[in-house]
């Protein structure tokens, strides 16, 4: 089943223009990972350096797979050092609502 993953973070102040570029190099990696669907993030209109990155994947065990390869080449640290504070993740089911 379907998962959209959103995961919330802020950036340092001074890593914000460093962390937009790092998102732009490694996104069409994560893209064209086995199981992606899509990948957007956004930025807060009222709190700069505030990001939602909304994933949709094909399962939650897809998103973990891509989530272990990321933690094991060192882009989750390297992301996770120019936050703020702590990258918080949120797994979503689409409702029929």
């Amino acid at each position: 089943m379907a998962v959209t993953v959103v995961v919330e973070m802020t950036a340092k102040p001074d890593s914000v223009e460093a962390l937009k570029t790092l998102w732009t190099e490694i996104l069409p990696d994560t893209r064209a990972y086995d199981g992606c669907i899509d990948i957007y993030i956004y930025e807060n209109q009222d709190e700069p350096g505030n990001f939602a990155l909304i994933e949709n994947w094909e399962s939650r065990a897809h998103y973990e797979k891509y989530l272990a390869w990321r933690t094991e080449t060192g882009l989750v640290e390297q992301v996770t050092s120019m936050a703020s504070g702590d990258l918080r993740f949120g797994f979503y089911d689409r409702t029929d609502l």
